[in-house]
């Protein structure tokens, strides 16, 4: 519905340009963390946005955040109606915020975990993490799940010191920068790995699997209203939209069944080691 993309398109500009984006009341915000471009997410999310709309009987707007940080502090402030949130993000939230009511996770080719890549050039010598001691190594944003915090505690874990590193601030960033030989091996989700790998890639290791992505609900919304939107994201693979709205949020995604805490307590453990070894929020 082009009412919805407009106001979507109109709310995320004013938000990057670091303006709160006044919301009727009768509306719901959809906020999404910034991991590709505003075009492309809001590409990916109106289709969700304007199904949503039609089935609660109301507007529902696309806010993208400015950081990864805005993102966890909108939602933790209840800012956010709805919030999309990658599996750090939401452990971060957890620490700093009130539980909020869980809404789905996404199952990609029908699993519901995924794993990152710890990636070098396809000619390198680089075979096992213990021979990246004094090499460079590229990571994404230093939120991200896959492309820095599960890398960096098994870096720890190994005994890895690395002569020096950067935040590239995506995965894709860290994939090229690797082709060229401006890093010796950096960390990225599989799919990007994928993606490169006949570029010029390969794979030194994977990561532990992970709980995939989730939607997070705010704690303004009343208990009736959140068991309404997860009904709607969990009947979503029974029709053809359904399946088109997922497909253009993730490409893969075949589903999304229940989020619950547990689901994310192996990361919260890693990244709880993490802080204590190597004080990655400061």
């Amino acid at each position: 519905m082009q009412f919805y993309r407009l106001v979507s398109i109109l709310c995320g500009a004013i938000f990057l340009a670091g303006m709160r984006c006044a919301v009727a009341d009768s509306s719901l915000v959809l906020g999404v963390h910034p991991y590709k471009t505003p075009s492309k997410l809001l590409s990916a999310f109106g289709p969700l946005a304007d199904y949503l709309a039609e089935q609660l009987g109301k507007p529902v707007e696309i806010r993208i955040s400015q950081d990864y940080q805005s993102h966890i502090q909108a939602i933790g402030e209840d800012r956010l109606d709805i919030a999309y949130m990658g599996p750090a993000s939401y452990i971060d939230l957890t620490n700093q915020y009130p539980q909020k009511p869980l809404l789905t996770k996404q199952v990609i080719h029908g699993n519901a975990y995924f794993r990152g890549a710890i990636i070098t050039q396809k000619d390198s010598a680089l075979s096992a993490l213990g021979e990246l001691t004094g090499k460079r190594f590229a990571f994404g944003d230093p939120a991200s799940t896959m492309s820095c915090l599960v890398p960096r505690s098994m870096l720890i874990e190994a005994g890895v010191r690395l002569k020096d590193y950067e935040f590239l601030g995506s995965h894709d960033n860290v994939a090229l920068a690797v082709l060229s030989g401006d890093f010796d091996a950096g960390a990225v989700k599989e799919a990007v790995y994928h993606k490169y790998q006949p570029k010029g890639l390969k794979l030194i290791t994977y990561t532990p699997q992970i709980a995939e992505h989730l939607f997070v609900a705010s704690n303004r919304l009343d208990r009736t209203r959140a068991e309404q939107l997860i009904t709607l994201l969990l009947d979503l693979d029974t029709s053809s939209r359904g399946r088109q709205i997922m497909q253009a949020i993730k490409p893969g995604m075949t589903a999304m069944v229940r989020a619950e805490d547990k689901d994310y307590q192996a990361l919260r453990d890693i990244l709880s080691t993490l802080e204590k070894q190597d004080g990655y929020h400061e």
